[in-house]
C-alpha cells in the first residue's frame, strides 16, 4: 500500500488507531509518512465514532457555518458549537470513520468536509447530518483540503496532485491539472491549503513552496513563484490583498503584489505552521505544532512567538464572533486559547 503525506502532526497520527504506520521521517523532512485508514470499505460503511470525550479528540479543521463553528478530525469526527467556542457537540449523523483534513462552508447551512479514502460528506443543515458524495474505494489518495466558493463551486485537494472541482454542489467531481514548474514534466506535487482572495480567486499551496492561483474556480491555473522550495502548510490573502503562506519548520512567506514577489518573514520558531488566518485590524494569527503561536499587528511584516507549556500540537483555529482565536490541536479543541 502505498504512504500517504499528511501534513498535521507526525505525533498526533502515530497517538491514533487510525494511522495505520508511525511516522518514518522526522519533521524537518516534507512531512510525516503515514499509512492512509486501514480497511477503507469497513470505515466508510460504518456512522463516526460516538466519542466519551469527543472535545479531546484529534481535530485537524475547522471552519465557520454562519455564527456556528465547526470541527472535524478523527474518525469521522464532527464538532460543532453555537456560544463562539465555549462548549461543542457531535453532530447528529456522519455516514463514515476515516479521518476528516478539511472543512468548508458556503453559507451557514450548506457545508461540506474531506479526508482520508478520497472522501467527500456534505451538509445541508449547518452541520448537524451529513451525507457521503464521494469516496475511492481504489486509491489510497487523501485530500487534504476543500474549499466552495458557493453552494455550488467547490475544490478539493490532495495527495499527489490530487485535484478535483465541482459545479453542481458536490453531485458530480471532475479531476483537475495543474501547470508543471519549469523545468519539470508535470505536476506532481501534494496539496495542502486551499484559500480564496476577495477577487474571486482561490490559491492553493503545496509542496516544494508551491503556490497557485485560480480565477476560474479552479479549472485553471497559474504557478506563483515563491523563490522557495519549503513545503507549504496554510496560507491567508488578507483584505488588502498581502499574500501570507506558512509551512515546514516554521517558514513564512509574504507577497505584497499579487504573488509576483516573495519575502521571507522571521517566525521565530522552527516548528511547522499548520494554519493562517486574519484577524480584525489586518492582523494574521497562525498556529504550529510544538504549541506555538504566531501574531501579527502589521499584515505579516513581522510576528510575535508565543508557545503552550504543553507544546500541544496546534492544527487548526478559527475567529469566534469577538475576533478572538479559538484554537484545535491533537488533543481536540484547545482550552485557555
Amino acid at each position: 500500500m502505498k504512504t500517504a503525506n499528511l501534513p498535521w502532526l507526525a505525533a498526533a497520527l502515530a497517538a491514533t488507531t487510525v494511522a495505520a504506520a508511525l511516522a518514518t521521517t522526522a519533521l524537518a523532512a516534507a512531512g510525516a509518512l503515514i499509512q492512509p485508514d486501514g480497511a477503507p470499505a469497513e470505515l466508510r460503511q460504518q456512522s463516526a465514532m460516538h466519542w466519551k470525550h469527543p472535545l479531546q479528540t484529534m481535530i485537524l479543521g475547522a471552519a465557520h457555518a454562519g455564527k456556528r463553528l465547526v470541527a472535524v478530525g478523527d474518525r469521522g469526527l464532527v464538532l460543532l458549537s453555537d456560544d463562539d467556542g465555549k462548549s461543542y457537540r457531535q453532530a447528529r449523523a456522519v455516514p463514515t470513520r476515516v479521518t476528516l483534513t478539511s472543512v468548508s462552508f458556503a453559507d451557514a447551512t450548506h457545508g461540506w468536509a474531506a479526508g482520508h479514502w478520497g472522501t467527500i460528506l456534505r451538509t445541508d443543515d449547518g452541520g448537524e447530518n451529513w451525507t457521503l458524495q464521494r469516496d475511492d474505494r481504489d486509491n489510497d489518495q487523501p485530500l487534504h483540503t476543500i474549499w466552495f466558493k458557493d453552494g455550488a463551486h467547490g475544490i478539493a485537494a490532495g495527495l499527489f496532485s490530487l485535484l478535483l472541482t465541482t459545479d453542481d454542489g458536490g453531485k458530480s467531481w471532475v479531476p483537475g491539472k495543474l501547470p508543471a514548474a519549469p523545468g519539470a514534466k508535470r505536476a506532481d506535487l501534494n496539496l495542502f491549503r486551499l484559500f480564496p482572495d476577495r477577487q474571486g480567486n482561490v490559491l492553493l499551496a503545496g509542496e516544494q513552496g508551491s503556490v497557485y492561483r485560480s480565477a476560474d474556480l479552479g479549472h485553471s491555473w497559474q504557478l506563483l513563484a515563491t523563490g522557495n522550495k519549503g513545503t507549504l502548510w496554510a496560507g491567508v490573502v488578507l483584505d488588502d490583498g498581502t499574500i501570507v503562506v506558512g509551512g515546514i519548520q516554521g517558514k513564512l512567506l509574504r507577497s505584497g503584489d499579487g504573488g509576483q514577489h516573495w519575502a521571507a518573514i522571521d517566525s521565530g520558531t522552527k516548528s511547522s505552521i499548520t494554519e493562517l488566518i486574519e484577524l480584525p485590524g489586518g492582523q494574521v494569527q497562525g498556529v504550529a505544532l510544538d504549541g506555538v503561536s504566531l501574531l501579527s499587528a502589521d499584515r505579516g511584516l513581522s510576528f510575535t512567538r508565543r508557545q503552550r507549556d504543553d507544546q500541544l500540537p496546534l492544527t487548526s483555529v478559527l475567529a469566534d464572533s469577538q475576533g478572538r482565536p479559538r484554537m484545535y490541536s491533537q488533543s481536540g479543541v484547545v482550552s485557555g486559547n
